[in-house]
């Protein structure tokens, strides 16, 4: 089975940067859609970008024009890079195939004077 793993969340201040990584356990192409999805307290589960197995991208309103997601096939692993980072974006960041069920313990992006 696919599996999928986070790493890269941290502590930032309001304005900086993060970029989170994806470490995919098979082939990206072998997935149509890779997700990043953030869950904030006391608030469900969101999307906030996916990038297919063509490289199309997409962006929830809002992080868009301040977050990037790409992927290396080489290394297997996609990237969310996150900049101008604001306290609202503080949250638990997921990473999953499009459709699958099964979610890790994801990252921890925490942004905070």
């Amino acid at each position: 089975q696919v599996q999928l793993v986070e790493s890269g969340g941290g502590l930032v201040q309001p304005g900086g940067s993060l970029r989170l990584s994806c470490a995919v356990s098979g082939s990206i192409f072998s997935i149509y859609a890779v997700g990043w999805y953030r869950q904030g307290p006391g608030k469900q589960r969101e999307l906030v970008a996916d990038i297919t197995s063509g490289g199309s991208t997409n962006y929830a309103d809002s992080v868009k024009g301040r977050f990037t997601i790409s992927r290396d096939n080489a290394k297997n692993t996609v990237y969310l890079q996150m900049n101008s980072l604001k306290p609202e974006d503080t949250a638990v960041y997921y990473c999953n195939a499009m459709g699958r069920p099964l979610w890790g313990q994801g990252t921890q992006v925490t942004v905070s004077s």
